[in-house]
């Protein structure tokens, strides 16, 4: 198995970081000067939208310094307890920043059917808190936009599930902003009602963001067209004549992948490992968002063929044909024994030094009998298959003389 991680192309965990840090700050400062300045203006001007905007913008705060939290977690360096990074800290953070949106979101639809069950008694504020919530929505707005820039430049979800958060904190002081210029002209019902179709958007994004955080929890895989591109950098590279149990999975902002290829069953064990490194790297080279990936070689197909489960290993195969050819001068001849694990059974390659010079015909009558030997010896029944004996000459122009016993 060849298998090799390394970070994936995107910003540096210290680049991201630092960008989620730096917006993060400046969302905290804003909306407590906002929060600050819409209650008490809310207050002043007896506005009761103006001051639950104003509650609803300090629940900001707290979102913001789960952000700020969990980017300073996921940034650290994979450790011995977690070799993969700590990306999936991000999604858990995700999960939680979903949760405060629904919760912002109850608050404001309780409240405006509160309103709405009790519209005869509702009083319009003063005009002059229009003012304040133009200027609230001005500033949400410009948060998200600053968000949701930094969000792509970085490929953050975790950023930009917050912008999200600061969108529709804007959309809510638009309610406001409508409510109050509705109360204003003689209204004071209107702001409810839209309060109402605000609280059901922002419940539908937090389930968004809730539901494609926890698919990340459980490994679930990357998007049909994505896993498309992979196969097909797989399928790109010589050498590989298949590939089979493509598994991805979300990694916070980054991806996992592993993959099984399937190779020439008789080639060496460098050449697999030189295919498996090109089917890394081009994998790699095709999703810059890929940190983890693990390559396994396979001389065959390991979901349709029959697996080379409990098959003897080197020692017990040689001590095999040890007592096979126990007192026979070839056991001391034997250069090299290749063993291939293939179709369910130990297919062995045995090459002999030649030191003399034994005609072709005496060395393929000799090579079944010693092939022969192998198979007829009792130990390894119907694990044994193919046996294939090389007479190496020293002589450099000497032919090579094999025979093969029957399975």
């Amino acid at each position: 198995m060849s298998r090799v991680s390394t970070s994936a192309a995107v910003a540096s965990p210290e680049e991201r970081y630092r960008t989620t840090r730096a917006a993060t700050l400046l969302a905290g400062v804003v909306n407590l000067l906002l929060a600050t300045t819409q209650i008490f203006t809310g207050w002043l001007f007896q506005s009761q939208a103006l001051i639950a905007d104003g509650a609803h913008t300090l629940s900001d705060l707290i979102s913001d310094s789960v952000v700020l939290f969990a980017a300073g977690k996921a940034s650290a360096s994979p450790d011995r307890d977690h070799p993969y990074g700590h990306g999936r800290i991000e999604t858990l953070a995700t999960i939680v920043v979903g949760l405060l949106l629904a919760l912002a979101a109850l608050g404001i639809g309780w409240t405006a059917g509160q309103r709405l069950l009790a519209w005869e008694t509702l009083t319009g504020p003063a005009p002059p808190a229009l003012i304040f919530a133009a200027v609230a929505l001005v500033a949400k707005e410009g948060l998200y936009q600053y968000h949701v820039r930094a969000a792509r430049r970085i490929q953050s979800a975790l950023l930009h599930a917050n912008a999200w958060h600061h969108r529709t904190d804007a959309i809510s002081s638009v309610v406001v902003f409508i409510g109050i210029g509705g109360a204003v002209v003689g209204w004071p019902w209107l702001d409810a009602v839209a309060a109402l179709v605000v609280a059901l958007f922002i419940l539908h994004m937090a389930w968004q963001l809730m539901f494609r955080s926890a698919a990340e929890l459980i490994d679930t895989a990357l998007e049909p067209e994505q896993v498309d591109v992979i196969q097909q950098a797989i399928d790109s590279v010589p050498g590989v004549k298949d590939a089979h149990m493509l598994r991805t999975r979300k990694l916070g902002n980054e991806a996992a992948a592993d993959v099984h290829i399937q190779v020439a069953p008789r080639i060496s064990v460098s050449e697999g490992h030189q295919i498996a490194d090109e089917v890394y790297r081009a994998i790699r080279d095709s999703m810059g968002t890929l940190r983890d990936v693990t390559v396994h070689v396979d001389p065959e197909n390991d979901e349709e063929q029959l697996r080379s489960v409990g098959l003897p290993l080197r020692p017990a195969v040689t001590a095999h044909i040890r007592q096979a050819w126990e007192g026979l001068p070839e056991l001391a001849l034997i250069e090299q024994v290749a063993l291939h694990y293939l179709g369910g059974r130990v297919h062995v390659t045995l090459t002999l030094r030649l030191e003399d010079d034994t005609s072709g015909t005496e060395l393929n009558e000799r090579a079944a009998e010693l092939a022969e030997l192998v198979h007829a010896h009792p130990g390894l029944e119907g694990q044994l298959g193919e046996v294939l004996i090389v007479f190496r000459a020293r002589t450099r122009n000497a032919q090579t003389v094999s025979q093969s016993a029957p399975e």
